[in-house]
């Protein structure tokens, strides 16, 4: 199983900064996993809330049916599902109050039969960087890169 995490502090508000990370109708302007969504996207998040959507990691679209796992807000949102071939993922994103703003915390796991050995390997290599191209786009998308 792989775990990458990322972690970036913002000089906003820890609302601000799940206001914007929380909302799926934003994901594709900044997580760069996202390709698009299946279907509709709820209004509303809450546990057990199911979404769709189609994420791409190193050149191979997966289609994922996500489910709400956890929903605190303004703190904390987990998802996870399973696409193709089995493929178990989570993602995690979590906004906390500091004294100069906040800390975004970014994290997924993933495993499955064919993640394993060396495509395993380049597999939390490519999520690595993912994760950090994401968070990139988020403090730009957030006005503070």
């Amino acid at each position: 199983m792989g775990q990458l995490t990322a972690t970036r502090d913002f000089a906003a508000s820890a609302e601000d900064v799940w206001n914007l990370a929380s909302d799926p109708n934003n994901f594709e302007k900044w997580l760069t996993l996202h390709q698009k969504w299946k279907g509709d996207i709820p209004a509303e998040l809450s546990v057990g809330t199911q979404l769709t959507e189609v994420i791409s990691m190193m050149g191979m679209p997966n289609t994922i049916t996500w489910t709400v796992d956890d929903y605190d807000a303004p703190k904390t949102l987990s998802i996870s599902g399973t696409g193709m071939a089995g493929v178990q993922v989570a993602i995690s994103l979590a906004a906390t109050p500091t004294d100069s703003g906040s800390t975004f915390d970014l994290s997924c796991s993933f495993e499955g039969q064919m993640i394993v050995g060396a495509l395993g390997k380049a597999i939390e290599k490519q999520g690595a960087a993912e994760l950090e191209s994401s968070l990139e786009n988020f403090a730009a998308l957030l006005g503070q890169a």
